[in-house]
C-alpha cells in the first residue's frame, strides 16, 4: 500500500513538473529573484539576435544565384551549384590548407602563450614587478589592428629593424612580406605578441581559485615548485584549459580577414590565402555574393562540427564539457 501511494506521489510531480503552468511559475518566480541579471543580459541578447541569427536568414542565397534588384526571396535556386563551383575550383585546396595550417600553429603556438605566461606571473612574489609585467602584456591588445599592421610592415621592409638584427648575425636583407614562406611565421609571432597578455587574464583569475591548502599539503609531501607546478596548479585549472581550448577548436577554421587582408599581397597569396580573405574578395570586390556565402557556409559547417566533435572527445576522455 504504501509502494502504490509513492508512486501515485511521483507520478504526481512528474505530473506537475511536466505541466506548462508549473514552468511559468518556476520562470516567474526565477526572474523575480534574478531580475537585475536578465536585465544586464538584455543588450547582449538583442546583439546576438540583429547580428547572429537575423543574418541566417540572408544565409539561403549559397543556394541562390542571387541578384540584388531580384532580391533574396526572388532570386532563382540554383541548389548546390556555388558548392560544387568552390569544391572543383582551384582555390578550394590552396584556401583549405592555409586555413588550417594557420589555425594549427596558431593552436599550437598561440593557445599555450597566455598559460605560461599566467603561470610565470603566479610564481613572482615581488607585486610591484607583477604588475608593472602584466600592464605592459597588456598594452598590445589595445592597439588597432591597422596600427599594429603598420608596424609589421615597417619592421619586416628591407631597411627595417628585423633585417638590422638579420644583417647583423650575418644575413641578407629582404623585404619579408613578399616571401611566402615568412608569412605564417610572421602572422603567428605577431599574434602571440598581440594577445599573450589579454589572454592571460582568464588564467590569472582560475588560479586564484586553486585551494592554498593543496599547495601546503604538496609542500608537506616534500613537492618543490616544479611539482606543485605539475600536480597542484595545472589539475587547479584544467577545466578553464580543456573549455577553452574546446572554444578554440570550434573556430579552427576561422582566420581573423582583416589581419590577413592589411598584410598579404599577390606574391604571397600561397600561403597567405584563406576562407575568409577569399570570401571578401569574392564578395565584396568581385560581387559573386552568392558563391562567397556558399563558401562561408561551408566554413560554419566545418567548425559547427569540430566544435561538437571537440566537445564530445573531452566529455568522453576528461568529463569536462560545454554542455
Amino acid at each position: 500500500m504504501a509502494h502504490m501511494d509513492k508512486l501515485s506521489y511521483n507520478s504526481e510531480i512528474k505530473y506537475a513538473r511536466n505541466s506548462v503552468p508549473f514552468y511559468l511559475k518556476i520562470l516567474k518566480k526565477d526572474l523575480k529573484k534574478y531580475k537585475f541579471i536578465y536585465i544586464m543580459a538584455i543588450p547582449m541578447v538583442i546583439y546576438y539576435f540583429i547580428f547572429h541569427y537575423m543574418p541566417m536568414y540572408g544565409a539561403q542565397i549559397a543556394f541562390k544565384s542571387f541578384n540584388t534588384a531580384a532580391g533574396i526571396w526572388n532570386s532563382p535556386w540554383v541548389g548546390f551549384d556555388n558548392f560544387i563551383s568552390f569544391f572543383s575550383s582551384k582555390y578550394f585546396s590552396r584556401v583549405l590548407i592555409n586555413t588550417i595550417l594557420i589555425s594549427v600553429y596558431s593552436l599550437i603556438f598561440s593557445f599555450p602563450a597566455p598559460i605560461i605566461l599566467a603561470l610565470l606571473l603566479n610564481e613572482l612574489r615581488n607585486k610591484t614587478f607583477k604588475r608593472m609585467v602584466q600592464t605592459i602584456s597588456y598594452l598590445p591588445h589595445f592597439i588597432s589592428i591597422m596600427v599594429v599592421c603598420g608596424m609589421i610592415i615597417d619592421f619586416t621592409a628591407t631597411d627595417g629593424f628585423i633585417n638590422d638584427i638579420i644583417e647583423f648575425f650575418g644575413g641578407q636583407r629582404s623585404s619579408l612580406l613578399l616571401k611566402p614562406e615568412s608569412f605564417r611565421t610572421i602572422y603567428i609571432s605577431s599574434d602571440i605578441w598581440q594577445n599573450v597578455g589579454w589572454g592571460s587574464i582568464i588564467y590569472l583569475a582560475a588560479l586564484t581559485g586553486v585551494d592554498t591548502q593543496l599547495y601546503e599539503a604538496a609542500v608537506i609531501d616534500g613537492a618543490g615548485r616544479w611539482k606543485q607546478l605539475l600536480h597542484v596548479t595545472l589539475p587547479g585549472i584544467a577545466p578553464t584549459i580543456v573549455i577553452l581550448l574546446i572554444l578554440r577548436i570550434g573556430q579552427i577554421m576561422n582566420v581573423g580577414f582583416e589581419k590577413i587582408i592589411l598584410l598579404y599581397n599577390p606574391a604571397t597569396y600561397s600561403t597567405a590565402d584563406v576562407i575568409s580573405s577569399f570570401v571578401y574578395r569574392k564578395g565584396l570586390l568581385e560581387f559573386s555574393y552568392s558563391y562567397s556565402a556558399a563558401v562561408g557556409l561551408f566554413n560554419s559547417v566545418i567548425n559547427f562540427i569540430l566544435l561538437i566533435l571537440a566537445n564530445k572527445l573531452s566529455k568522453h576522455v576528461n568529463d569536462i564539457s560545454l554542455w
